[in-house]
Formats: C-alpha cells, sequence, structure tokens
C-alpha cells in the first residue's frame, strides 16, 4: 500500500512505502548446491524508514554466482537468489529517504549493509567492514535482521537507500548493469596502484573482468598490454582499447617481457604460475589478484625480493569508490559489452560461462522473470 505526496521543489510524484509490510516478488532460485535455477518467489523484507524499492531492470551474471551456487567457496545459504549486478529505478521510497526519488537510475552491487561503524566504514571501505559480522552480501549472506539475503535474479530489491548508487544517464541501464562488480572490481585496484598516463599496465585474462580493465585502464590514459592463454581474443583486446596482446603460452612473452610493467592485474581463477608473472613487473611494480582460485597459490620468494616487487589483492570497492567509478564511466561513455539474455536462459548461460563462450557478459532481462 502506497501514499503518493509531491515534492514541491521538484514537482515530481513520490511513492511513499508504508512500513510493516512484507513483499512478494518472482525470482530465480537453486534450491540446493549445484541445483539449476527455477522460477520460484520470495519475500522482500518491509521497507523501513530509510530504505527504497529497486524496480530491477537487469541483473549481470558473475563466475562468482556460479562459484556461491556450487559452493566452490564455502557452505551456502539455500534457497539461492544469485545476483550483484543490479541496475534498475527507484520505484517506491521508505518516509524517512532524502536521497532518493521515484524514478532515479539506480545500481547495487556485491553488498547491501555493513557495520558503518568500525574504522574502514567510516574511510568509505565498507567492503572491508571488520565489525558486526563484516559487510552483508547482496546474496549467500546474512542482513542486520537475521534474514538471509536474496540478489538481483528478482524483479524487486529493498536495499537501505545509502547502499545504492546513481547511475549516469548516459549508460545504458543492460551495459551497466555489470559495472556494479566487474567494472568496480578492476577500477578500484587501478585506481589505487594509480594507472595513467606514463604507466605500462597488462592485464591478465580477457573475459568478463579482464575487458572491464582494459577499458578502464586505456580510458585513465595507461600504456596497456593483455596477457592472454593464446591470441584468440585479440581482435577483440585491441578493439577495446589495450596497445599490445601477447599470449602467455609462448614463452618468449616472459623473457621479451621480463620487468616491463608497473602494474599486473590477474583477473583469472586459474592456478597460475605467479612467480612468472612477478617477473615481468619493473622494480616497485606491483602484481595485483583479483581473481579467486579454489585452491591457494604458492609463490616463489625470490620474485619478490629481486626488484622490491608486490604481491597484492583487491575485492570490489567501497561505496565512495563504486560511485566513482560509475561516474568515470558516464564521462567515458564505458559499459560492459554484453549479452541480453531471458530469465528462463540463466542456466544455458552458466554453461557458456564455464565453457569460456561468452562475450564478455551475460546479463538477464528482469522483465522476463
Amino acid at each position: 500500500m502506497t501514499n503518493t505526496t509531491t515534492n514541491a521543489t521538484t514537482t515530481s510524484t513520490t511513492e511513499v512505502a508504508t512500513e510493516g509490510t512484507t513483499r512478494t516478488v518472482a525470482a530465480y532460485a537453486a534450491a540446493r548446491p549445484d541445483a539449476p535455477l527455477e522460477k520460484t518467489t520470495i519475500t522482500r523484507r518491509a521497507v523501513g524508514e530509510h530504505d527504497i524499492v529497486i524496480d530491477i531492470k537487469f541483473s549481470g551474471i558473475c563466475h562468482s554466482d556460479i562459484h556461491q551456487v556450487g559452493e566452490d567457496w564455502g557452505s551456502g545459504i539455500f534457497p539461492m537468489v544469485p545476483g550483484h549486478e543490479i541496475a534498475g529505478v527507484v520505484r517506491e521510497v521508505g518516509p524517512g529517504v532524502t536521497r532518493w526519488q521515484v524514478g532515479d537510475r539506480v545500481g547495487v552491487g556485491c553488498f547491501v549493509d555493513s557495520c558503518r561503524e568500525c574504522d574502514n566504514c567510516r574511510a568509505g571501505l565498507q567492503q572491508y567492514c571488520t565489525g558486526r559480522g563484516g559487510a552483508v552480501f547482496t546474496y549467500n549472506g546474512v542482513g542486520h535482521d537475521g534474514l538471509p539475503t536474496y540478489g538481483g535474479y528478482s524483479s524487486e530489491l529493498v536495499v537501505d537507500e545509502e547502499y545504492a548508487l546513481r547511475i549516469p544517464d548516459n549508460l545504458s541501464l543492460d551495459a551497466a548493469a555489470p559495472l556494479l562488480c566487474a567494472g568496480i572490481t578492476l577500477y578500484s585496484p587501478l585506481a589505487h596502484w594509480g594507472a595513467g598516463p606514463g604507466r605500462k599496465v597488462a592485464i591478465v585474462g580477457l573475459g568478463g573482468l579482464g575487458h572491464m580493465g582494459v577499458k578502464i585502464a586505456h580510458a585513465m590514459g595507461a600504456e596497456v598490454t593483455v596477457l592472454s592463454q593464446s591470441l584468440r581474443k585479440r581482435e577483440d583486446g585491441l578493439k577495446l582499447g589495450a596497445d599490445h596482446y601477447r599470449a602467455t603460452s609462448d614463452p618468449a612473452t616472459f623473457t621479451e617481457l621480463a620487468g616491463t610493467f608497473d602494474l599486473i592485474v590477474n583477473t583469472v581463477s586459474a592456478d597460475l604460475d605467479l612467480s612468472a608473472y612477478l617477473g615481468l613487473l619493473r622494480t616497485d611494480g606491483t602484481l595485483v589478484q583479483v581473481g579467486a582460485p579454489e585452491k591457494p597459490v604458492t609463490v616463489n620468494a625470490h620474485a619478490l625480493l629481486t626488484g622490491r616487487r608486490s604481491l597484492a589483492g583487491s575485492m570490489i570497492g567501497g561505496l565512495p569508490g563504486t560511485q566513482e567509478m560509475l561516474d568515470f564511466c558516464g564521462e567515458h561513455g564505458i559499459t560492459a559489452e554484453i549479452e541480453l539474455i531471458r530469465a528462463e536462459q540463466i542456466n544455458e548461460a552458466y554453461q557458456r560461462v564455464l565453457a569460456g563462450d561468452v562475450r564478455f557478459r551475460f546479463v538477464i532481462d528482469a522483465a522476463t522473470i
């Protein structure tokens, strides 16, 4: 039930949600680990004082969705509704909402809450929250109300207004959805480690993450090299903005490019010889791991010692950094390269992701859920 009010300063109509009413919405969920996703209904929480209701328009498919449905990273909460690359439009607002109005274009990424009090939260690094159980992830998590969270493979989402982000008007919502995970996962290390003019940056892998890294690093002004298993996607990489494209299956790549890069961002989750990649760094260069291998990795200490090189990790971004990324992408017209699918194609899309058969991100049309 809603009440209609008019904001005198904007003359726009705002739907104010009545507190205390849960919402039953359509979704696609896995009933158990490794089960195919099927259409179902879920209950969204009642709209609180500072909540907004998002009419989900599009939801990206991230490889981590597949990992979590398969419990590759630990036990999951089932039924599981994946999806943390969410783009939509505000449908309703709680009575205390000040940041958003009905009709605003918004996105939600990998988390929907955090403690808001720890040093990291206060610094805008909510993804590294250290208080009260850490960040509350968009799905396969537990909210501060004790209820499981459900993700973006659904028709709508209720979220605290502080954890939604503005999507620039010039970006199409379907191609902008993957920015909420893939985009920020690459923007965060590229910005933190100073990709820009005069810097040589390598992106390992040209998939859903890697293609965003190429676009963003190129827009930042860096000299960009793609390091991929083969030259199969070379034409794609150069079109996306790479200056160079080298095959890691060719031993000459590691000899000819030794000591070349200021920054390498590894987007793949495969078991790579990280010591070999460290050898491609200049003195004081950094290799940043953003892919999440299922097994522990090993590194030869001498690869770090010789050249004062660093091996680091990075995970998505906080709220300020993610908004900065969206604004940067809006300024440069950057979106993901996508294949738009209907909801009934989700399971097929999962199999194609595992087979590497996607250029470069699947996005679900939520109107088909």
